[in-house]
């Protein structure tokens, strides 16, 4: 099967490997669409992901195809359905390790619904925490709209956990899938207000086409009022970029007990915050991964929204790509042209 590896740091190519074998709580899934995510992956191609210093490696973790095949304790799949989240940890023969291998012809997913029933989800068994989110999706869900699921779960999960409220007023830096995901679920769960810190115009303007109230560029006379006009009035403010030096930018701008919420595995070990130039009382979250419980839940409403028609991929993407030109992708995500990029199996 084809399969998009990264050989060493900045060196991306497709290569051939064997299909993965399928266990008894497992689905081998074809893919139809994947989708780059612009920060892990870009982190994982760069060789800045934490904890990640091997290659090669197998990329991907954002996918959706159709199951062929289910082992012989699957209930929860079915040979036709559509699933989400799909991954090959492993690659036998060979020297490649997993950096989540979604962007395979070919994935499994594991129907962890059964190995709870079953008394076997544990590691001994080999259950890994992200079963939970490996899921079908319902048969009205479009493929592009299913693959975005998987980043659209993690976002809509990340409310949960910053404690987002209707009627909240926030800031949001980056206006990427992330951002933009919090613009427009912002806005469809009622927060108040929501301004939006990009430096690429194309990005601001999507960010005020999904509802933002305003969008500012770093460093512009209009940002910089910020500091005065809205100093102590947010209740919390956004990092979807991953740069420590955000905390640091937002904490003057929130309220009291108001929140910075960081979005995103973060490359350094160290996060230095100038506790003094915030409010007395704040917090400070960090999301580095998801809520998986939390991530799961989000299926359903964002489903619903999607048949409503509230919610749509070709909001947010910008580009596709054959498999075959994945280097043409990664060129165009780094450039900064892309919002979010699919990479199409079919």
């Amino acid at each position: 099967m084809k399969a998009i590896a990264v050989i060493k740091p900045e060196h991306v190519d497709l290569v051939e490997v064997a299909k993965p074998a399928v266990g008894k709580y497992q689905a081998l899934v074809r893919t139809e669409i994947a989708a780059l995510c612009n920060a892990t992956d870009g982190k994982l191609i760069s060789g800045h992901f934490p904890g990640i210093e091997d290659y090669p490696l197998m990329l991907g973790h954002e996918s959706c195809g159709i199951v062929e095949m289910v082992g012989e304790k699957v209930r929860n799949f079915k040979v036709g359905d559509r699933a989400i989240g799909g991954l090959v940890f492993d690659f036998p023969g060979t020297n490649y390790i997993s950096g989540w291998g979604g962007f395979c012809e070919y994935t499994l997913v594991n129907d962890h619904d059964a190995m709870v029933a079953d008394g076997v989800a544990d590691e001994e068994h080999g259950w890994f925490e992200c079963y939970e989110i490996q899921r079908k999706t319902d048969h009205d869900i479009p493929p592009e709209e299913a693959t975005l699921l998987c980043t659209w779960r993690e976002v809509y999960a990340a409310f949960g956990d910053f404690n987002l409220q209707p009627g909240n007023n926030i800031l949001v830096f980056g206006a990427g899938p992330v951002g933009l995901s919090f613009v427009k679920f912002g806005k469809l769960l009622e927060l108040d207000w929501i301004g939006v810190v990009d430096p690429l115009e194309h990005k601001r303007n999507k960010a005020l086409s999904m509802g933002a109230d305003a969008v500012f560029a770093p460093e512009s006379p209009e940002f910089e009022k910020l500091y005065t006009e809205k100093a102590g009035k947010f209740d919390a403010v956004i990092d979807a970029v991953g740069k420590p030096a955000i905390i640091n930018k937002a904490l003057p701008l929130i309220k009291l007990g108001g929140s910075v919420c960081v979005y995103g595995v973060i490359a350094e070990s160290r996060l230095p915050v100038e506790k003094s130039s915030g409010p007395l009382n704040f917090n400070l979250f960090v999301h580095q991964w998801p809520t998986r419980w939390r991530e799961r839940e989000a299926q359903k409403p964002l489903s619903d929204w999607i048949r409503q028609g509230k919610l749509k991929a070709s909001e947010f993407v910008t580009h596709e790509f054959k498999v075959e030109r994945i280097n043409d992708a990664l060129v165009a995500v780094k450039n900064g042209s892309v919002i979010k990029c699919l990479l199409k199996y079919t």
